[in-house]
């Protein structure tokens, strides 16, 4: 690397080191949802400082200096959450070598880890956050075991380092029609081996040293998955399980029981049939509004008013997409469940403080209180509105650019005159001495 070009790369490593250093923001007038003890403020101010909400109020002192985003008319709410993703693990889904949401070998199946595999780079990211959507759980899909690894959380603020907020946050699994496919055929064949996992790793637990010795019956896992699996058989970590038919919920609440273990329905297109026993056991389910189509037996009950039924009878409901591509449509999911009888405030806070409590993050998300990372979108109307766009977007009190490769590629076309060659395409800014 030549002296010019060494010297431009660590100009943008300098730049991109200051850019992410949050500034003081005050945004006034806006009709302000905190999602907090202050509910709904109507002209109120949001102050942002370093990387904190600082002051939310109607008379919030502005200190000199702060940029001020005047909001009249305008809706701010905390940045949203989608509960269930793969972003970062697939640029495009149909080419093999950009697409690492599933481990196609059996080898090791509770120990992947998804944070080895994300891409902060994708251009999905930039794409999904000038959405409004700041946060994001990733998880791996199922391959050939009903095993799938461990899931993580994190911020859509991805140029720098940083952007993992929790690891090991849940491990995946799956049951009902998908999980029998992968154990011959029967979904008791398929509770049976999820049942000897846990087993196995409750009885390593308690034994490592005689199987260290060699002194243990051979398990049904390998070493590292038993110890993937302690955080779970011990109540630490949910074990998030991909499941709809009614009855499947209910061994799967079984399960949960006999092993105490902290559990999270994913799916769950006829989870309302049995919302009563999940109200009971506390177990939440991530739903999406939009799955009301029975693609196959096990969702003849799916529903466009599942989010207002499981809501109606207690049950713990956040929102989620389970794509990479459509995360951005998280919102409109959101609103066609207020179409179908959720009410509004326990809409968005399907995307906002339900998942900060799911995820085990409200003490620093969720809501816009002081001391609470600076999450913020400005909305220029009701964000579950189709038409309404987010103006600013701030993860950790830093404004994201709206910026996006679709939108370079429309400014390049839009003014277009047949004959006249477009302006060059360029992802990034243009090195020293490279032709623009």
């Amino acid at each position: 690397m030549n002296r010019r070009m060494t010297a431009w790369v660590s100009a943008m490593v300098f730049l991109t080191c200051a850019a992410a250093q949050a500034e003081t923001v005050a945004i006034t007038g806006a009709r302000i949802h905190t999602m907090g003890p202050a509910g709904t403020i109507e002209g109120g101010t949001l102050l942002l400082d370093d990387g904190k909400v600082s002051a939310v109020g109607k008379d919030v002192t502005i200190p000199a200096g702060a940029r001020r985003i005047e909001a009249t008319g305008k809706v701010v709410t905390p940045g949203l959450l989608d509960s269930l993703t793969t972003l970062g693990l697939v640029e495009v889904g149909a080419v093999e070598g950009s697409n690492d949401t599933t481990a196609t070998e059996d080898r090791f199946t509770a120990a992947l880890d998804v944070v080895d595999g994300i891409n902060p780079r994708s251009i999905l990211f930039p794409i999904t956050r000038i959405e409004g959507v700041t946060r994001a759980v990733v998880v791996p899909r199922p391959g050939p075991g009903l095993l799938a690894g461990r899931g993580a959380l994190i911020h859509l603020r991805t140029e720098g380092s940083g952007w993992l907020i929790k690891s090991s946050l849940a491990m995946v699994a799956v049951l009902g029609e998908a999980g029998a496919q992968r154990v011959g055929g029967s979904r008791a064949a398929a509770l049976l081996e999820l049942r000897e996992a846990f087993q196995d790793a409750v009885d390593y637990g308690a034994n490592r040293a005689a199987f260290d010795r060699g002194d243990r019956r051979p398990y049904a896992l390998s070493r590292l998955d038993l110890e993937a699996l302690q955080p779970v058989v011990q109540g630490e970590t949910p074990l998030l399980v991909a499941v709809d038919r009614a009855s499947d919920i209910e061994a799967a609440l079984r399960l949960a029981r006999d092993f105490r273990l902290k559990l999270i329905v994913a799916g769950g297109g006829e989870a309302w049939m049995v919302a009563p026993a999940l109200a009971a056991a506390g177990v939440p389910v991530l739903l999406d509004p939009l799955a009301n189509l029975p693609a196959s037996f096990e969702t003849l009950g799916a529903t466009l008013e599942s989010a207002a039924r499981l809501h109606q009878a207690g049950v713990t409901v956040a929102f989620m997409t389970n794509d990479a591509h459509s995360v951005r449509n998280l919102r409109q999911a959101a609103g066609n469940a207020v179409t179908y009888g959720m009410p509004w405030d326990a809409a968005l806070a399907a995307m906002t403080t339900v998942p900060a409590r799911i995820w085990g993050i409200a003490d620093r998300y969720g809501t816009l209180e002081p001391g609470k990372d600076a999450d913020v979108v400005v909305w220029d109307g009701d964000p579950l509105e189709l038409t309404t766009w987010p103006e600013h977007v701030f993860i950790r009190g830093t404004e994201v650019p709206q910026d996006t490769r679709q939108l370079r590629l429309r400014d390049r076309y839009k003014n277009f005159t047949p004959g006249e060659v477009p302006p060059a395409y360029r992802h990034g800014p243009t090195p020293p001495g490279a032709t623009p």
